[in-house]
């Protein structure tokens, strides 16, 4: 089966082919944390859905060599200019209050403010275990292999190496305040993936292109390669001086390094954020390619779109801001959030919310019983096969760019069976709907997550009641049956009986479970 994929370098849903079809290898980087503070769900919802993609290649037989970086150096707090101060520093000065303060969060020790790798091996590793925790395959397998989430700061020789090289190539120049700048006039395609021209990008000078340096730069969107600076936090000596490496340089050369030693630089799918396509990835692009002279330095661009929560933007100053831990501690599984995390297609904007959640859980742990039920060897009287016909729509779901409800329609269409069926039980074909249950659940990133029951079957109340019926009877006013009928089951395994009367209305009673 072929997955189809859009690519947002060239606007299309493609078939993917990887660079190796033979051997059926797939070369994957994602733009991972910046380990300066504790990751969100919003970060976390473009790295599971890398994670989704990834575990859907490997579905469809593909063999995946997948690389997540942690930035600890050189992202500034102006991303879309070279302004501003690095993030690093920014954690400082914060753990320094929180010290003085009394208020080190997440039991940070004896950890020093002032020591900038000290402060992202800290936020590292909370990043680490809140991954393993959701199931990112990468941060799970990075506990034996390492160098699969590398960090900046490990390869700025290779970074200096690709300098000289654009500098070599006349892709690059040192500009008069000693800065070195990538010259965007050099790439011809600069502006292919974001659709921003270099005449729109002068118009736009000014405003969010580093207005600051416009007088050195030979073209307002050139964008800085190396900085010396003998009072920054983090620094390295360099041909031009002591300084720090450009942000955008950083990805470029650790995706090259890890994946692409063998195709000339070249890999198979580039991974991040919507947020993350300018200029961050154009640069990536521009750099990378000038350097290989290779015309792609990603063959696929795939980008998650932003999560709002309850539709308002993520805010500390609203309360609205979430970490996995946050959700957690209000009784939630991993489970049930990476499901809320990725249960909206990566290319619409998602919204988070408390009742998502919860029916998040609540499906979550419908499936969980249903593995518990056919452990026990308890299929079906009738030795019916339902999830394993379902398996074939649920992966032509995910080869279809993704489609991540469509899979999991497919999946509770099958449950569905189990529950209609109630206590009768056969033994027909349960090793078989075991393993096709725990592949549809292991590609959705769900099976064997720590704290997998969540608390959804605690205190039902009305109101949560009264929201399925309604959600039912909106789908069946569109005549859409089958979302209907999994409404009706979700309310069956919640011990809620209910009752279609004569003049439309639903009503409902407590029933035993």
């Amino acid at each position: 089966m072929s997955l189809r994929l859009y690519n947002t370098l060239t606007g299309t849903e493609e078939i993917f082919t990887p660079l190796d079809p033979a051997q059926k290898r797939v070369t994957f980087y994602s733009c991972g944390p910046t380990v300066y503070d504790f990751a969100h769900i919003g970060n976390f919802r473009s790295f599971l859905n890398a994670d989704l993609l990834r575990r859907t290649l490997e579905l469809l037989g593909y063999q995946v060599a997948h690389v997540m970086n942690m930035t600890d150096v050189g992202h500034m707090t102006e991303d879309t200019a070279d302004e501003g101060e690095d993030r690093m520093e920014v954690a400082s000065r914060r753990l320094l209050e929180a010290k003085k303060a009394g208020t080190l969060p997440r039991e940070a020790g004896d950890i020093d403010p002032g020591d900038p790798y000290a402060i992202a091996d800290y936020y590292a590793e909370a990043f680490l275990a809140d991954a393993r925790r959701l199931g990112l395959k990468v941060a799970l397998e990075g506990e034996t292999r390492p160098e699969l989430m590398p960090r900046p700061t490990q390869y700025v020789p290779q970074m200096i190496a690709l300098i000289e090289s654009l500098l070599n190539k006349g892709s690059a120049y040192v500009a008069d305040d000693g800065v070195v700048y990538f010259d965007v006039r050099s790439f011809p395609e600069y502006g292919r993936l974001s659709g921003n021209s270099l005449d729109k990008l002068r118009e736009a000078a000014g405003g969010r292109i580093d207005a600051a340096h416009q007088a050195v730069k030979k073209h307002p969107a050139d964008f800085l390669l190396w900085k010396p600076d003998d009072q920054h936090i983090m620094r390295w000596p360099s041909p031009w001086g002591e300084g720090y490496p450009g942000w955008h340089l950083e990805c470029s050369v650790m995706a090259q390094s890890l994946l692409g030693a063998d195709t000339d630089g070249v890999i198979d799918i580039h991974s991040g954020g919507e947020d993350n396509i300018f200029p961050h990835h154009e640069c990536e692009i521009a750099q990378a390619c000038a350097a290989t002279g290779e015309r792609f330095f990603a063959r696929y661009w795939f980008h998650t779109r932003h999560l709002s929560v309850e539709r308002e933007k993520m805010s500390k100053s609203k309360g609205n801001f979430y970490t996995l831990a946050d959700l957690l501690a209000q009784g939630a599984s991993p489970a049930a959030v990476r499901l809320e995390l990725t249960k909206t297609h990566y290319r619409s904007n998602a919204v988070f919310s408390f009742q998502g959640l919860k029916d998040s859980q609540r499906m979550v742990d419908r499936w969980g019983r249903l593995e518990t039920r056919l452990e026990g060897g308890g299929g079906l009287a009738d030795g019916g096969t339902p999830l394993t016909d379902s398996l074939e729509t649920f992966t032509t779901a995910l080869s279809d760019d993704v489609n991540v409800a469509g899979a999991i329609g497919a999946l509770n269409k099958a449950v569905g069976v189990y529950t209609k069926a109630g206590d009768e039980t056969g033994d027909g074909g349960v090793a078989r709907e075991l393993e096709s249950l725990r592949t549809m659940l292991r590609t959705l990133g769900v099976l064997e997550l720590e704290g997998q029951a969540g608390t959804s079957d605690a205190g039902v109340d009305e109101a949560q009641i009264e929201v399925l019926i309604k959600k039912r009877k909106n789908a069946r006013d569109q005549r859409n049956f089958a979302e209907a009928d999994v409404i009706r089951d979700e309310l069956i395994e919640m011990g809620i009986a209910i009752k279609d009367e004569p003049d439309g209305q639903t009503t409902w009673t407590r029933v035993a479970r």
